[in-house]
């Protein structure tokens, strides 16, 4: 069964126990998967679908850090949960010490220590597996 599928299965599984806010998360993300397989012109693969969700988790998180700042617990809350839910469907990301190891490899063996060339090989090889921001922090660390 595809990401697509599962994501179809669960958001009728809400609505028929009243899990509004889980439901609208799952369509929302649909949609997003939906409107690209549009753009495209074909169907996603599921590493495909996956990014998608990443970049709709990122939304969330910025939404959530927004409204608790703006001390909106009631809204906070309610991203935080369609975090919870999305993060389901997401492959664990690598470790701290995972992303040191993988980085030191790919700095001793690159052809320039460059930040530019670096974070390129590091991103190829680990994209979809660590977060970029961890990732940027870890290869800037290692090149100074």
């Amino acid at each position: 069964m595809s990401i697509q599928d599962t994501l179809r299965k669960n958001m009728f599984e809400a609505k028929k126990d009243g899990d509004v806010s889980k439901a609208n998360i799952l369509s929302m993300v649909m949609s997003s998967i939906k409107n690209e397989e549009i753009n495209k012109g074909k169907e996603l693969t599921d590493d495909e679908q996956i990014q998608i969700i990443r970049k709709e988790t990122k939304k969330l998180v910025e939404s959530y850090e927004l409204f608790t700042a703006s001390g909106r617990k009631d809204l906070a809350d309610n991203e935080k949960y369609q975090l919870e839910v999305l993060n389901t469907y997401l492959p664990q990301l690598m470790s701290e010490e995972d992303i040191r190891t993988k980085v030191k490899e790919i700095i001793d063996n690159a052809p320039k220590k460059d930040m530019g060339v670096v974070m390129g090989l590091v991103m190829k090889e680990l994209k979809g597996k660590a977060d970029g921001n961890a990732v940027n922090k870890i290869v800037k660390e290692l090149l100074s």
